[in-house]
């Protein structure tokens, strides 16, 4: 067993930036980043809203700069994933999935969520090519187009009105009649002349050849299908928090995110979470790297403040 100061799982904006930041107060971190480490920023086709990402890097480009910088600071990214986490007491273990363990008194949670897709064999083709599930994101590279917005909660409505922003028009696809999104938000989409309603429909197929040029919806019930041309859809149907290594350890809010305070703190003491994991809302990579800095910082006081460190361990 490897003794650590801080043990941080996810290597995305926020784990990376955690790690920055305990590394250079002079801690001791394991950065567990899993085998394929970066999160959902790799699949972001451009990024022009991130601080320094000049010429609108990819994701893939973007995570690989972050990565470099920690490797720079001797922060090393483990490629493997964390199997177990064992949050009972201090200190904390993390259990990789070939075997290696970690302990530390503290713990950075920062595994980020996954966007919940419609599952359609042309969405993974069309995905970083006019798909999208970030209309913050990506939709400034639609600007004068038509594009679809695919959903009927909060974030589906507050996408499709913020893109009439600089689109040409929102189709806004949704599969019932009515919207699960606050009643102010419905009125000011209803109320939008560049919106589009297409109610009571669901999504059958991403059409084009190399770039989205259409989305295909089925009308419930008539059964009557049509083509909505459109250079880019935002699908905003949720996402999926990655809670499986803290789920039934760490309080979780109403839709499975990890509860913590102003300063990352969660509801079990040295233990801090960052990032998408416990941010339904904003799912921005900035927002993201911010939390990092933050959990990180309340980290290390924390820490300061412990009588004793993760006892040594035999391997």
């Amino acid at each position: 067993m490897i003794q650590k100061d801080i043990i941080i799982i996810g290597a995305g904006p926020a784990g990376c930036t955690a790690a920055i930041y305990a590394s250079r107060s002079g801690f001791d971190c394991a950065l567990i980043g899993g085998s394929v480490p970066g999160g959902q920023l790799l699949y972001t086709n451009s990024i022009e809203n991130f601080p320094g990402a000049t010429g609108a890097p990819s994701g893939f480009e973007l995570i690989d700069r972050i990565h470099k910088q920690t490797a720079q600071l001797g922060i090393e990214i483990i490629r493997d994933n964390a199997d177990r986490l064992e949050l009972d007491k201090p200190p904390y273990v993390a259990t990789l999935a070939g075997g290696q363990q970690y302990c530390a008194p503290i713990v950075i949670v920062a595994t980020g969520a996954n966007a919940r897709w419609l599952g359609l064999a042309s969405e993974e083709k069309f995905r970083g090519h006019g798909v999208s599930s970030c209309a913050t994101c990506d939709g400034f590279f639609q600007k004068g187009r038509d594009v679809c917005v695919i959903g009927g909660g909060n974030t589906a409505l507050e996408d499709a009105i913020f893109l009439t922003k600089f689109v040409n028009k929102v189709y806004l696809v949704h599969r019932r009649y009515e919207f699960r999104a606050d009643e102010i938000l419905v009125a000011a989409a209803k109320a939008n002349p560049k919106i589009e309603l297409a109610l009571d429909s669901v999504p059958v197929e991403f059409t084009g050849a190399d770039a989205l040029d259409g989305l295909k919806v089925k009308n419930i019930k008539t059964g009557a299908e049509r083509t909505l041309a459109c250079s880019g859809a935002f699908v905003a149907i949720g996402t999926i928090p990655n809670i499986n290594l803290v789920k039934g350890q760490l309080e979780l809010d109403t839709e499975n995110y990890i509860r913590a305070d102003a300063h990352c703190r969660t509801s079990k003491d040295g233990v801090f979470a960052a990032g998408d994991v416990m941010d339904p809302y904003y799912r921005q990579a900035v927002i993201a790297a911010a939390s990092g800095a933050r959990a990180a910082i309340a980290a290390g006081h924390y820490l300061q403040n412990l009588a004793s460190r993760c006892p040594a361990k035999q391997p």
